[in-house]
């Protein structure tokens, strides 16, 4: 596998709202690969040959409305798009490579794993996995069914939930959200995962307002709790726009409108967020 192109698919936002997330992690990608590496940005296309072909006016196409981003279920349809092929990784955008990306592509899988994952207790996390393209076949919903449907991606969630047997369980670091307790030289690939506290946002926020339109979260903004991971996302920043990165080439025409759950009741995840308990009045008006 050592002279593989490793193929990498990225769920992001098709209004432009996640170019900062896009550049970070090509070039994050890229600065530490010992292979070369083919990157698939997934967002919702007008085009009718494009495989994440969506037109929600005439309800055709993928179906997002019960999902939390704009590309929530496309995860599902990587080894359709690989024709049951091969390798694929799939990651959301907010993510920054910190390591070899070849050291996940080659991660081993035991017989019987589709997709290579962190995992833990109570639930397998797939906002950055490998994905044993043929081995998934049998195991996933056809894509005619994957787009359509407003609750295949919650269906799917649920198969890989009750088959753990599916899953080769890999070094938590190379998923790491929010940092958790890790010093930033142990943490392979950050996930900075809650969207309350992403580091893209100052960036990010302020440009689609210049550029006259709404970003896709419409929840509540707040600092994240680790200011060194803030920091190193301004340095990578930096560093892509020295090595001739620009924002302008992840730019795409605007798909327009879509679908989605709202993140006004949006709460995070116990990395980022205090734990404390809610009083009752907060919590019986914020189910």
């Amino acid at each position: 596998m050592n002279n593989d192109v490793v193929k990498i698919f990225v769920g992001c936002d098709p209004n432009n709202c996640d170019l900062e997330q896009m550049m970070v992690l090509e070039y994050s990608i890229k600065k530490h690969s010992s292979l070369p590496v083919d990157i698939t940005w997934m967002q919702l296309s007008r085009d009718e040959s494009s495989i994440w072909y969506a037109n929600p006016e005439q309800q055709v196409g993928w179906n997002t409305r019960k999902w939390a981003t704009p590309f929530s279920g496309f995860r599902w349809a990587i080894p359709a798009y690989c024709g049951y092929q091969g390798r694929a990784i799939y990651m959301d955008a907010d993510v920054i490579v910190l390591s070899d990306i070849a050291e996940l592509w080659q991660h081993p899988m035991h017989d019987g794993a589709i997709v290579a994952a962190k995992t833990n207790a109570d639930m397998t996390r797939l906002c950055t996995c490998v994905w044993d393209c043929e081995a998934a076949e049998k195991w996933l919903l056809p894509l005619s069914e994957l787009t359509t449907d407003p609750d295949a991606h919650q269906k799917m969630m649920d198969t890989i939930k009750s088959h753990p047997e599916l899953v080769q369980p890999y070094q938590d670091s190379y998923n790491c959200v929010d940092g958790e307790d890790l010093a930033i030289e142990d943490i392979k690939i950050l996930h900075y995962s809650d969207m309350g506290t992403q580091f893209s946002h100052r960036y990010a926020l302020p440009r689609v307002e210049k550029e006259g339109f709404t970003h896709w979260f419409d929840g509540t903004i707040m600092p994240h709790p680790r200011p060194e991971l803030d920091a190193l996302f301004d340095r990578y920043y930096e560093a892509a726009l020295a090595a001739g990165y620009t924002l302008d080439n992840y730019r795409i025409p605007a798909f327009g409108a879509f679908p989605k759950k709202t993140h006004k009741r949006y709460k995070g995840n116990k990395v980022t967020r205090s734990g404390k308990p809610q009083s009752l009045f907060a919590r019986l008006f914020n189910r």
